[in-house]
């Protein structure tokens, strides 16, 4: 490696790489610019140690950035060091991670570093459905950087010194750090719907990897490997841990695991990746209840889709539509979440979903678990959007809405005694599981235990799924 060899940077990568795997290029690369007396500066690799090496034995391109070096700030030849680093990851299929520590764009380069940072932005947008782009915050990762890190796929942010920013804390009307810092791993976690997972510098790493593991290395890649797990194992729990989707998910996937991504943000909804049968699935499922280590209620939530859990899905279904990755989804949603909040972005961001499911051409199934009510329902990846296969529990209800509100507002006018009656009807003759089977919305009722064999049967029966869609661009909304 360069003479950066004992930097953090370099750490960071030998951390992240299988042993003795990476190959440094462009160790001799130095700033161009002598404005400023820069060249009295030392910056070995300018700020920047880029490379190729193996994850799990799976080739990826990675740079790191040196927050030793000039702070680690972007000039022109740092950035062209980046921008080659994803010409050769776009040649070859491999995804590219970036490990940031980075104070910014290089002020005594200006134009010039502003121009080549804008070359990153282009080489990301042009690899965008081609490659995985994975990126790791270890230190500052501001401005400039901050709009990088959003457009890759999934980002990571060590939990004590990563700070995530477009403008400062400080710089906020009305805010101060102390007041509310919005640089934080917590914050940025919680409210940008950006950051996939938080922890230590070891644990980011280790995410990473495990990641990396997961993902196809390119859109024309498949990632398998040897199940060891029983394909017709029963779930036998998943009834009591259904409200929790994330647990319920670990207990279909293949030897009970299961990767989340962005856990903080948009809690209401689940989303990431298993393996069924060895191959990947992306998972999507509503949630009511996040139980913590020792299985007690740590946070409820009322059973509706948030704006936040709607803009979480769909970004994640896009994703694995590109990568050619199936999706399964566990329906239970009642509606969508109301509050005055709420009522500001549902619309568009329910619209996403939409959007994403209808334009997925991977296989596509669907398992109602619980309550499945109106246009939430719709929205959950439902048969009209092009679900491939639907199943549901045999206690799931399918329907407009619970049968006795709707016999309250049909029969607004009669006793107790009548509208108990008529939402008793009301739920054999709507919202009975039977009713939609019977109107083919659902192909299969299900026994909640053996929902693992019946999702594997499924993927496995649309492995040759294909599926043409009108000619366009791209869409427009």
């Amino acid at each position: 490696m360069s003479n950066a060899a004992q930097s953090k940077a370099a750490a960071r990568i030998e951390s992240l790489l299988d042993a003795n795997s990476f190959v440094e290029i462009g160790a001799a690369v130095t700033a161009r610019s002598t404005d400023f007396n820069i060249t009295e500066n030392k910056a070995p690799s300018d700020g920047v140690i880029t490379g190729y090496g193996l994850i799990e034995g799976n080739p990826v391109y990675v740079y790191s950035q040196d927050a030793s070096v000039l702070g680690g700030s972007v000039g022109e030849m740092h950035a062209r060091k980046i921008t080659r680093l994803y010409d050769q990851a776009r040649k070859t299929g491999a995804p590219i991670i970036g490990l940031v520590d980075c104070s910014g764009i290089r002020l005594q380069e200006a134009t010039d570093a502003l121009e080549a940072f804008g070359s990153i932005y282009m080489k990301s947008a042009l690899a965008s459905g081609i490659i995985p782009q994975i990126t790791g915050i270890f230190g500052t990762c501001g401005g400039a950087m901050a709009v990088l890190s959003a457009m890759t796929d999934f980002t990571f942010i060590e939990e004590k010194n990563g700070r995530m920013f477009v403008n400062t804390p400080n710089a906020l009307e009305g805010n101060h750090v102390s007041k509310c810092d919005t640089a934080s791993a917590e914050f940025q976690s919680a409210e940008t719907g950006i950051v996939d997972g938080c922890g230590s510098e070891d644990e980011v790493i280790e995410k990473i990897r495990g990641l990396v593991s997961l993902l196809p290395s390119n859109c024309e890649d498949e990632s398998f490997e040897e199940c060891t797990d029983d394909l017709n194992r029963t779930v036998d729990d998943i009834e009591a841990c259904i409200s929790d989707a994330a647990l319920a998910l670990s207990r279909i996937a293949d030897n009970q695991d299961f990767f989340e991504t962005c856990p903080a943000y948009g809690k209401d909804m689940v989303t990431g990746f298993m393996r069924l049968n060895g191959a990947v699935v992306g998972a999507v499922a509503n949630r009511s209840v996040i139980f913590d280590e020792d299985g007690k209620e740590a946070e409820t939530f009322d059973g509706t889709i948030s704006s936040r859990g709607a803009k979480k899905a769909a970004a994640f279904v896009k994703f694995c539509d590109a990568f050619d990755i199936p999706v399964l989804t566990l329906t239970n949603a009642c509606g969508f979440k109301a509050t005055v909040c709420t009522e500001k972005n549902i619309a568009a961001a329910a619209a996403s979903l939409v959007r994403a499911f209808a334009d997925a051409t991977v296989p596509k199934v669907n398992v109602i678990t619980g309550k499945a009510y109106g246009s939430a329902y719709i929205v959950m990846n439902s048969k009209s959007l092009g679900a491939d296969a639907t199943f549901a529990w045999d206690s799931a209800e399918v329907g407009m809405m619970d049968a006795q509100m709707a016999a309250k507002i049909m029969y607004a006018d009669a006793d107790a005694a009548t509208q108990r009656e008529k939402a008793a009807e009301y739920q054999a003759l709507q919202s009975g599981i039977a009713s939609a089977a019977a109107r083919g919305y659902v192909d299969t009722i299900i026994a909640p235990t053996d929902t693992r064999k019946h999702v594997i049967a499924a993927f496995e029966m649309l492995y040759t799924k294909t599926e043409d869609r009108p000619a366009k661009k791209h869409s427009s909304v």
